[in-house]
């Protein structure tokens, strides 16, 4: 496995993964417009996207996003997206794209990685082993509609 930080030589390997990750959290395919966003991102540095690499194949990315913690007074990623193309989970893709993710942020020397997840999702698990812990916070969220 190889993971690399994406540039926009790798958007066309993103599409079909982030495409597939929305669908998991019920979106519509959009190829083209997921296209232009993740463009964006790279181009504007908006985010860093890792994408794993199995043989030559894109098999999973993770994208943050840089935040700020105002009681620290560091900078830290909002880990936003994580995705493993189903053909390939359950092989240590997630894992090594959390640690990849996680090595980045020391590197850089930021505060850490904040990260939402859904109540069913079966990923809290490896998150939790890899030593993520669960917030004693409620999250709230308000929509512009």
């Amino acid at each position: 496995m190889n993971i690399i930080e994406a540039n926009t030589e790798h958007v066309n390997d993103l599409v079909l993964l982030f495409d597939s990750y929305r669908i998991f959290y019920e979106q519509e395919s959009d190829k083209e417009s997921a296209k232009q966003f993740l463009q964006d991102r790279i181009t504007k540095n908006q985010s860093v996207i890792f994408i794993a690499y199995i043989d030559d194949v894109a098999v999973g990315f993770t994208q943050l996003y840089p935040s700020f913690s105002s009681v620290s007074m560091k900078r830290s990623y909002i880990l936003n997206d994580l995705y493993v193309h189903k053909d390939y989970r359950k092989k240590g893709v997630g894992s090594a794209l959390l640690n990849k993710a996680k090595e980045h942020c020391k590197v850089k020397n930021y505060k850490g990685l904040g990260l939402q997840t859904g109540i069913e999702n079966p990923a809290q698990f490896l998150y939790e082993q890899l030593g993520w812990e669960k917030e004693p916070y409620l999250d709230y969220y308000w929509t512009n509609k």
